[in-house]
């Protein structure tokens, strides 16, 4: 990963195996899954045409559980692993918040 705070990258990197480069559902990995990967493209949808920010950046760090879908919490929890330390740094905050705001920009308007 060339710049570990993007948004777009974190989320290439870490997220669309499951759910697609275009946040459908629709990546590899998803086949394997046993309720599939969901779209992320409809959350405003699916919340009344309102983005939940808070809510889908704490369902990725996995502060709070996700939907149905995943059934027994099949998305990994990324906390940990944005919250590493480099440089004596914790970037975990900036990493969970990027990412969150490219889920926020793939929603469909």
């Amino acid at each position: 990963m060339r710049n570990p705070l993007e948004g777009a990258e974190i989320f290439q990197h870490y997220c669309a195996s499951c759910h697609g480069v275009d946040g459908r559902g629709h990546g590899p990995a998803s086949v394997a899954l046993k309720h599939g990967a969901p779209d992320l493209t409809r959350i405003s949808h699916r919340n009344g045409g309102t983005f939940p920010f808070r809510r889908v950046k704490d369902i990725i760090e996995g502060k709070e559980s996700g939907p149905l879908a995943h059934g027994n919490r099949e998305m990994p929890v990324w906390g940990p692993v944005f919250h590493e330390v480099e440089s004596d740094m914790d970037f975990g905050e900036a990493r969970l918040d990027a990412v969150t705001k490219t889920v926020d920009a793939m929603q469909q308007k």
